[in-house]
């Protein structure tokens, strides 16, 4: 890559889309502070990925835990040039009416709300700064929908229009853009697909495609509903 190196940070650092762009920004020079839920995972991620880079374990779905680690990221490496909301689940495949209660809520809880934790923390020191691009993840399932996944449907659908409004309450210089990555063979998709999702790219080959792409979105893409092709 030959883009500047930019500070990133991300959610869901330590399994599939995240670990594979973790893997393309580091080899392309880019500073990225990443976080996951699983504290081991994290700890394994220190040893290949040292300084300026950081890792800390925070469940996105806890607005207090996503302030603490806000702050410590603002405070050591300043406001991120892009902030990559990547972290999500996937309900078990039923009918909506057969999905637990604890289940739907834990989604939308990481899903969305998990969304909204990030943006509150890190957006206000981007205004600040005048400057960065903000990507919501989304998916084919935040356009349209497929039986047996509307709790994931109904989130990324979320993710969609709020990530469009956000674009129009940014200042001029910034981006919020939703971002349906493709569809990518990750233990996400094996929920859903089976041995089917083995068809499809794996998130190292996705990544070689999708790092460059998200370094090169900025103000011109504030509000447009991008995928990775």
């Amino acid at each position: 890559m030959s883009t500047p190196p930019r500070r990133i940070v991300m959610t869901g650092v330590t399994r599939g889309l995240g670990r594979a762009m973790l893997d393309e920004f580091a080899a392309g020079g880019h500073i990225v502070a990443g976080c996951g839920r699983s504290a081991a995972a994290i700890e394994a991620l220190r040893p290949s990925f040292a300084a300026p880079h950081q890792f800390a374990r925070v469940d996105v779905a806890d607005d207090m835990q996503v302030g603490q680690w806000a702050r410590h990221v603002l405070t050591t490496l300043g406001p991120p040039d892009i902030l990559i909301n990547n972290a999500a689940l996937m309900n078990t495949p039923a009918p909506l009416w057969e999905v637990p209660a604890a289940e739907f809520d834990a989604l939308i809880d990481v899903n969305v709300k998990g969304a909204a934790n990030l943006l509150r923390h890190f957006v206000p020191a981007m205004i600040a700064a005048g400057r960065g691009a903000i990507v919501n993840f989304s998916s084919g399932w935040g356009r349209g929908t497929a039986p047996d996944v509307a709790p994931y449907c109904a989130s990324k659908w979320a993710i969609e229009g709020l990530t469009r409004a956000l674009a129009q309450e940014l200042p001029q210089g910034m981006a919020a853009i939703p971002l349906n990555p493709g569809i990518i063979d990750t233990d996400m998709l094996r929920t859903s697909f089976g041995e089917e999702a083995g068809q499809y790219e794996s998130p190292a080959t996705w990544a070689r495609r999708a790092a460059p792409f998200l370094l090169k979105l900025g103000p011109k893409h504030n509000g447009k509903v991008l995928t990775v092709e």
